[in-house]
């Protein structure tokens, strides 16, 4: 049989090991210390954003951008249901509720011209989900929330080092989060980011992430003495795992043009399968310019997308499909609505395919998978 080829091979600079060592031979393992800060600088000189802070996961930093807008019971978030549970999760762990809009056909982004119609009353804010990278219609989304006093938390779990009319994906909206999971292009195993674009908030994050207290502070020599001043958690990442996102940072040009070699390799060999009706490739605005986070298809029924994962298993290879869509899910029909109907997420998410994808993916390997897409075909 051939090979296994995985869904995902985490990529490794060659230094990961060497920081750590660093950070252990100077017997710094907390969070904030030398590599954290380096990490921080870096971002915000990549992103312009005015504050970034790392935290242990993206989820992590969700869950912060909800206690920085004091969402209260029964206030409403506006996203996509197609979306990690997280997105949702970090809201309704603070009572509010999640109101699902329907995705647009084309970037399978949340639908920009559907937002209006969910805005209530107790409406709070937009989420929106650059779903592979490829960024949501943010000027739009931007307009609608300034014109309805709303605040935008951008979930850009999948969008480091991605743009949007040459602007970085995160530093759009009021907040905006990332994710170092290993699956993920820039890693650190598990790990996250908040960005904080507006300067009224950089303080209270501060606090926030130090369980509450303004540690922070007095660290820079700003008070005498560090207190509780507000609800807050633990949202701080080791030193350990700063040292190895370093690494990475480090390489993030390097990492993404490799990656998009890779996925540009997938679009042009599928193509002519396209053009045949077999399948439809990922689109991507002339506006946006996407980081290669992953390659999907998506087929024409649940039945072909079914038959054509168990080809690819048959092959030894590894592809999967992605979210069940929230709303439908338990959790979901419980703490969350929906606005009108879904029906473009449903279908899509019966239809997606995720190929094999990590920087350095070997050519012989996107060949066997786009030989086995064929032939199935």
């Amino acid at each position: 049989m051939n090979e296994r080829i995985p869904f995902n091979r985490p990529y490794m600079t060659g230094k990961e090991l060497y920081y750590i060592a660093q950070a252990h031979f100077d017997g710094a393992l907390a969070g904030d210390g030398a590599f954290t800060k380096r990490c921080h600088a870096w971002l915000e000189k990549y992103t312009g954003t005015k504050k970034v802070l790392l935290t242990h996961s993206c989820t992590a930093a969700l869950e912060m951008t909800a206690l920085l807008l004091d969402i209260q019971p029964g206030d409403e978030i506006i996203m996509p249901s197609y979306t990690f549970v997280s997105t949702a999760n970090a809201f309704a762990l603070r009572g509010g509720t999640p109101v699902f809009v329907d995705i647009r056909e084309d970037t399978l982004n949340l639908d920009e011209t559907r937002i209006e119609a969910a805005i209530t009353p107790r409406t709070r804010a937009i989420v929106p989900v650059h779903y592979a990278g490829v960024a949501c219609e943010m000027d739009a989304i931007m307009r609608i929330a300034r014109k309805h006093g709303l605040k935008v938390v951008e979930d850009a779990a999948q969008g480091v080092m991605a743009c949007y009319k040459g602007r970085v994906l995160g530093s759009i909206g009021d907040l905006g989060a990332y994710s170092f999971h290993e699956t993920k292009n820039i890693i650190s195993g598990e790990g996250g980011a908040l960005l904080v674009n507006d300067p009224n908030m950089t303080a209270r994050a501060e606090i926030i992430r130090e369980k509450g207290t303004d540690r922070s502070r007095f660290f820079r020599g700003e008070v005498d003495k560090y207190t509780w001043q507000e609800i807050g958690s633990s949202f701080l990442p080791g030193e350990l795992t700063a040292a190895f996102l370093w690494a990475q940072l480090e390489e993030g040009e390097m990492i993404t043009r490799k990656r998009l070699e890779s996925w540009q390799y997938y679009h042009d060999a599928l193509a002519g399968l396209e053009k045949k009706g077999v399948l439809r490739r990922p689109i991507v605005p002339v506006e946006c310019r996407h980081n290669a986070h992953m390659y999907y298809i998506l087929l024409a029924s649940e039945n072909e997308r079914d038959r054509m994962l168990q080809k690819l298993k048959t092959e030894n290879i590894h592809a999967v499909f992605h979210y069940v869509p929230l709303h439908s899910s338990p959790a979901g029909m419980r703490h969350a609505r929906s606005c009108d109907n879904l029906a473009v997420t449903e279908n899509i998410s019966k239809r997606l395919v995720r190929l094999p994808m990590w920087a350095g993916i070997e050519t012989k390997k996107q060949d066997r998978v786009i030989k086995a897409i064929s032939s199935s075909s």
